[in-house]
């Protein structure tokens, strides 16, 4: 069995290079990343939306604590003179505060029922 917390299926396993497309069953959408960098348990980074032409790089951070694992997610590369960049911005925090939150649920208590596309 697949698990993804965050997309319905990967068209590739996520390596440095690679364009990757992502479905996500519940919206009835698609998209493709570009994997940037991959270091095992530290960080991914990625690019997404060229071809929307606006493009982004996220950036996920996985930092050790005891024995806790803080995640942080950094995305950048909006245009600033785009008249809809704070729509956007906070369209993009929430959908990442969403997922995250998804993926809480699953890692801490097996919640699998928060997204449609949650385990598959």
């Amino acid at each position: 069995m697949r698990e993804f917390f965050w997309f319905s299926s990967s068209s590739d396993k996520w390596e440095k290079g690679k364009k990757i497309a992502l479905r996500y069953d519940e919206y009835n959408a698609k998209g493709v990343i570009t994997v940037l960098d991959i270091e095992v348990n530290r960080t991914i980074v990625f690019t997404w939306g060229e071809e929307h032409g606006e493009g982004t790089v996220v950036t996920i951070t996985f930092i050790e604590d005891d024995s806790n694992t803080i995640i942080e997610v950094v995305e950048s590369g909006l245009k600033e003179d785009d008249p809809e960049v704070v729509a956007k911005m906070m369209g993009q925090k929430e959908g990442w505060v969403y997922t995250l939150t998804c993926l809480k649920g699953y890692l801490e208590n097996g919640v699998t029922n928060l997204r449609a596309s949650l385990i598959h």
